[in-house]
């Protein structure tokens, strides 16, 4: 009969003694060990044998099992790296490591990337966004921690960071009106139901718009996967082309409300390169309040959803659905946790002019 693998076989083979490698497999205070420290143990553990007191397979303990993936449209945009360090903090924080894989949005690629976040059996997976094949997603989740930060969505039984978008939208939509807008366009990317955060927020804008006698105008711009990849400036192009249309086709905008800060750049420079000032002549707000909507020169009008707090919190979900396998076999996904969103109004929306 072998004999059984101890803590002390792998405290002798890592160096390290057994207090410390039993922190390591149990992931108490595991912060104050390197990652490689923790990816030697595991990989130790693995190559050993070594079962728990309960004559369970460690089957988180493997070298990948310190690994993460995390799925993002792209990495130009700063909501989605802002959320990501976030991810990072708390994740290296407790001995794990990460590895962001890029979409731009195409299907086929989500779900390369689930089949081999299944297939080299990872500590779990985090989507940056709402996955656009739901039931994929749930699939894998049977298999390893799966979590999504986004809108909740019924048809989405995953563990999720909620961000209200329809109350973002609502926010926005509130503030011009009170500011005395009555006619207001909102500028997005694909607008379709594989984009959810997208239409959400169109929805709440047009919900506050309705509610105060405003009209609201629309104007989308289609963008394939391989555009966006061949693209890196997409989201400031589309909102300066949208900016123009709106000009264009509704001269008597008062305001603009762009999916997206990115989107909202590209509104701005337009809405300066026609001669037009803002607010004075144009307001413009957008949403997810990342860094450059600070600077001087853009003080752009937007909503905070708490980014690098919300991507804290999914690792912090990822780690509970780790602790339940590790405890009763089984991944207990259907958790929630939601950040309020705020408006933070800065120069870029003022009293809607006089015409």
């Amino acid at each position: 009969m072998p004999k059984k693998v101890t803590l002390k076989d792998i405290a002798a083979k890592a160096g390290l003694s057994p207090a410390s490698v039993s922190m390591i497999l149990n992931r108490r205070s595991i912060d104050r060990f390197n990652a490689e420290t923790v990816e030697q143990v595991y990989a130790i553990a693995t190559e050993l044998g070594y079962k728990s007191s309960k004559e369970k397979a460690y089957a988180l303990v493997r070298p990948s099992n310190t690994l993460i993936i995390i799925i993002c449209p792209s990495l130009f945009n700063p909501f989605y790296t802002t959320i990501i360090q976030g991810i990072e903090i708390a994740a290296r924080k407790q001995g794990f490591v990460t590895s962001v894989r890029t979409t731009y949005w195409n299907t086929d690629t989500e779900k390369f990337i689930m089949e081999q976040a299944r297939k080299f059996n990872v500590a779990g997976v985090i989507f940056a966004m709402i996955p656009q094949q739901p039931q994929l997603a749930y699939q894998l989740s049977k298999y390893l921690p799966v979590v999504a930060i986004g809108d909740r969505r019924s048809d989405l039984e995953l563990a999720t960071v909620d961000m209200n978008n329809f109350t973002a939208g609502q926010l926005i939509g509130k503030h011009l009106t009170n500011l005395g807008h009555k006619h207001v366009a909102y500028l997005s990317t694909t607008l379709n139901d594989q984009h959810t955060s997208r239409v959400r927020r169109y929805q709440g804008l047009e919900d506050a718009c309705k509610t105060a006698g405003t009209k609201l105008s629309l104007f989308t711009q289609e963008i394939t996967s391989d555009y966006e990849l061949s693209h890196v400036e997409v989201e400031y192009s589309t909102g300066y082309e949208l900016a123009n249309r709106c000009l264009d086709a509704a001269p008597e905008t008062t305001a603009m409300v762009a999916i997206n800060d990115m989107v909202a750049y590209g509104a701005y420079n337009a809405i300066i390169d026609r001669c037009l000032k803002i607010p004075d002549d144009i307001s413009l707000c957008g949403f997810d309040n990342i860094f450059p909507s600070h600077l001087r020169g853009v003080n752009l009008t937007t909503i905070d959803n708490s980014l690098t707090e919300c991507g804290k919190s999914a690792f912090k979900l990822l780690q509970e659905e780790i602790a339940s396998y590790e405890h009763h076999g089984k991944f207990e996904p259907i958790t929630h946790v939601e950040y309020k969103c705020r408006l933070v109004a800065r120069s870029s929306s003022g009293t809607a002019p006089k015409r």
